[in-house]
Formats: C-alpha cells, sequence, structure tokens
C-alpha cells in the first residue's frame, strides 16, 4: 500500500476510540489501521500552499504561504488573541469571514489534556478542537454570542487556570482526570457578573479516546526538513501527532508538504 499526496492535517470520526483519517491526493487514508505497524513516510521535496496551491520552499501557520499568511483572516492576530477581535471596527481582513466565523456563537470550555485548561471554540466545533489538542476530557461552560466575547472570558479565567496545553506531557500521557462538573462550579463561581447569563449546566463531561498500542517516556520529535524519510512502528495518534516508537511527528505542522505513505502489505 502507498499513498502520495499533500498532508493537510487529520479529519476524525467520532468513535471510540477516535478514528483518524489523512487525506491524500484522491485518497482517504484511515490512519487506525496502521497502528502497531512499520510505516515508511518520506517528505518528497515538494511544499504547496494549502489555501492558493502556489509552490513554496517554506509555510507560514502550518501550510500558508507568506502572502496568504499576511492577507487571510483566518491567518489574523486575532484568530489566537481573540479578544482582540476588530471585526466592530471595520477593520476585519474578510467581514464575510468574520461574519461567519466570529460573530456566531461559541463555547468556552474546560479541557483536560496535559492538565487542566481553560479554552474556545466555535459551536459545534468542540470535538474537533478538544480531539486536535489531545484533551481526554472536556466540558462547555458557557455560550456567548461572538468570538471576541469567549475570549475576553477566557482571558479573565485564565488568571485562575492555565490556558495552553503542555504538549510534551499530552503526548505522555502524564494527566489526571479531575471531576469536572465539580470544577466548573468552582470556575463558574469566578465568573463576572455580565457573563453570568451565558453560564451553561451540561449534565456530563466528555470522555475521548484515542487509539493508542502504548506510552511514549521520551519524547523526540520528528523534523520532516532535517530528516526527509521516517521508517518506524506507528504505536497511536493523538492530537495532531502521529506518535511512533522512536518519535513523534505533529502532521499538522507539515501541512503543504507533500509526502509518500507506504506500510508493508500483510499477510
Amino acid at each position: 500500500m502507498k499513498y502520495i499526496g499533500f498532508l493537510q492535517g487529520f479529519q476524525h470520526q467520532y468513535e471510540s476510540p477516535i478514528h483518524y483519517v489523512l487525506q491524500l491526493a484522491d485518497e482517504r487514508v484511515t490512519m487506525n489501521d496502521w497502528i502497531g505497524r512499520q510505516l515508511h513516510l518520506e517528505f518528497k521535496g515538494k511544499i504547496e500552499c494549502i489555501s492558493c496551491g502556489r509552490k513554496i520552499k517554506k509555510t507560514y501557520n502550518n501550510g500558508y504561504c507568506y502572502p496568504c499568511f499576511t492577507k487571510l483572516p483566518e491567518n489574523d492576530l486575532c484568530i489566537v488573541k481573540p479578544h482582540e477581535c476588530h471585526y466592530d471596527r471595520g477593520t476585519c481582513r474578510d467581514p464575510e469571514f468574520g461574519k461567519t466565523h466570529c460573530m456566531i456563537p461559541h463555547y468556552v470550555y474546560l479541557a483536560v489534556s496535559s492538565g487542566v485548561k481553560v479554552g474556545l471554540t466555535r459551536k459545534n466545533n468542540e470535538m474537533k478542537r478538544w480531539i486536535d489538542q489531545g484533551a481526554m476530557r472536556a466540558i462547555p461552560i458557557a455560550e456567548v454570542p461572538t468570538r471576541k466575547l469567549a475570549g475576553e472570558l477566557e482571558v479573565y479565567l485564565s488568571q485562575f487556570l492555565a490556558d495552553k496545553t503542555d504538549w510534551r506531557k499530552m503526548l505522555k500521557g502524564e494527566v489526571e482526570l479531575v471531576d469536572l462538573l465539580e470544577l466548573r462550579e468552582e470556575v463558574q463561581a469566578k465568573f463576572p457578573e455580565e457573563f453570568q447569563p451565558y453560564i451553561l449546566k451540561e449534565d456530563q463531561w466528555v470522555d475521548v479516546t484515542y487509539p493508542l498500542t502504548g506510552q511514549i517516556d521520551k519524547v523526540k520529535t520528528y523534523n520532516l526538513d532535517k530528516q526527509p524519510v521516517i521508517e518506524d512502528e506507528l504505536i497511536g495518534i493523538k492530537g495532531q501527532y502521529l506518535l511512533f516508537k522512536n518519535g513523534v511527528l505533529n502532521v499538522k505542522k507539515y501541512s503543504g508538504y507533500q509526502v509518500e505513505l507506504s506500510t508493508p502489505v500483510l499477510a
């Protein structure tokens, strides 16, 4: 079995464990089927912008060429700092994008990945968001009408909770699964008055199980720019990472890279 195409990050099927799919050219490659097998992954030396398709030598923000990085709304600074949204000032890079992606309901949530963190995501995008960051347990705690408001609440709560994931701890499985219902009550009690109307009281948290046959003790990262060929046993997938016996690869980081993916045919 051999596939050649440009990486675009994982797609998911929300099962237990999570089903990971890579789209390579016209093929949808179910990566769970390859776990426990020797995998050959080779960077073929070509990179294309995941937006406009132009040939480039390096990527910006996980797969974009420099012009797309500087012009597209999904690459604006307010995407990573939602509280700095400037849609209301009329300076959004693309007002239609802002209307459909930012001026819509968002969740503020608690998630357990490397520890408990506060985060935000568009409503109905929460499962993808939680899986991409390797969360093992999560629950929405507020639903607000815009991304900017979600960002403001997230920034406020970050004085009490982490708002970043330690990806090394997440990959090593160094996680304490806390009672999110109890923690939610403590956190919601700290909400500023203007956010009280947006409180959510979900009955239960979501648990996420990843396809893993083992854990890694020491995190070594594979770099396709320095090591274009990886030949290693795939032992699992978590977040946006392929976990090999001897290292890990952040697939999203290499979006736009043309790769060949193959594994010995099973008898």
